[in-house]
């Protein structure tokens, strides 16, 4: 089985990456021994993507997969967006940011609410070929802070099909649909077609 390091130190992420992608071996740079400070200065997800794995790839080679992630609201003309995880200070809590994004569509009512989370995934493989994937999940901002599974701004994407937000499912069912689900899914065969000969 190859090793795959992804560059995150998202405990939460490295965890729901782990369940998707059973039968891989994933570690974090971080258990690798990696420990740099990648500065996300692309002005989409795909570009950040790739500029993540392509900096711990110059360090360690072999199989290198990253993503970017974020919600986009498209009352507030698609932020977050790329500054998800910086929106409003890395250091506020997603409570305040989820509480802020609430507060700013306050007057939006039905699909005015519209918001979707976008993933893209960028691998860096052997010999330096890079693939992405990417998924979405769309759904509404909900009109309160809901659920307890999940994080970041899990608790405020209500998904109609469910009556619930994407805290409220189980991790299980989140997986199945979830944007980094279908991204890290599709990477997952691309994954098994380059490596079809070896046990990857």
């Amino acid at each position: 089985m190859k090793k795959i390091i992804f560059a995150t130190g998202n405990k939460n992420k490295l965890k729901e990456i782990k369940e998707i992608l059973p039968g891989f071996d994933i570690i974090s740079a971080k258990d690798a021994g990696i420990s740099i400070d990648v500065e996300e200065t692309g002005t989409t997800f795909k570009e950040n993507a790739y500029i993540k794995a392509k900096a711990i790839w110059d360090i360690t080679g072999g199989i290198v997969l990253s993503d970017d992630s974020g919600l986009e609201v498209d009352y507030i003309g698609g932020e977050p967006g790329v500054y998800s995880s910086r929106y409003m200070g890395e250091d506020t809590s997603y409570t305040v940011k989820n509480q802020n994004i609430i507060s700013r569509l306050k007057n939006a009512q039905g699909n005015e609410r519209s918001a979707r989370f976008i993933a893209f995934i960028c691998a860096i493989l052997d010999d330096g070929t890079t693939v992405f994937t990417e998924g979405s999940m769309e759904g509404l901002i909900a009109h309160t802070i809901s659920g307890e599974n999940g994080f970041g701004y899990d608790p405020i994407l209500f998904l109609p099909e469910y009556g619930k937000t994407s805290a409220e499912i189980s991790p299980e069912e989140k997986n199945k649909i979830s944007h980094r689900g279908k991204a890290l899914i599709a990477m997952k065969k691309k994954l098994e077609e380059f490596y079809e000969d070896t046990d990857c």
